[in-house]
């Protein structure tokens, strides 16, 4: 009778499956930190995109009366209720038409330590022209990872 030298592996070792479980923690690891901060920004900038409403408000008043509104309310600029993310358009400054955007951090997310809040600024050119800046107005600086490039200010 012959028997078969059985020296093929068959299956994984222990070790083997350690490892690979140990490869696919480290790469969970990196992962979800890079996910929530992502997520985090995400709704952030869904706060900065609704305010597009409320800045053709204020360009327009500015293009057809020539002057900046005098008030919020003339602006068209709501103080509550713009979105589950967004408290709402605050500090409305009638010298330049500029206005904060009010980000609900707890909505956001619960570890947000800090203000959340971008400025939205308007320079009117030559030919009446609005182009809107935005910068991190009085968002807390452990916070500035989360909002876009474009309003960090660096």
């Amino acid at each position: 009778m012959r028997y078969a030298n059985k020296s093929a592996s068959a299956g994984f070792t222990l070790i083997e499956l350690m490892i690979a479980i140990g490869i696919v923690a480290i790469l969970v690891a990196m992962a979800v930190p890079a996910y929530q901060n992502y997520s985090v920004r995400s709704k952030v900038t869904e706060c900065i995109n609704n305010s597009a409403v409320a800045k053709v408000q204020v360009s327009e008043y500015r293009q057809s009366l020539g002057s900046w509104p005098p008030a919020a309310s003339d602006a068209g600029l709501e103080s509550a209720g713009i979105s589950f993310f967004c408290n709402g358009f605050t500090n409305y400054d009638s010298s330049t038409g500029g206005f904060a955007i009010d980000v609900n951090e707890t909505s956001v997310d619960l570890g947000i330590v800090g203000q959340i809040s971008p400025l939205m600024t308007p320079t009117s050119t030559s030919a009446l022209i609005i182009n809107w800046n935005c910068s991190p107005g009085a968002t807390s600086p452990a916070n500035l990872k989360y909002l876009p490039a474009t309003c960090r200010g660096s």
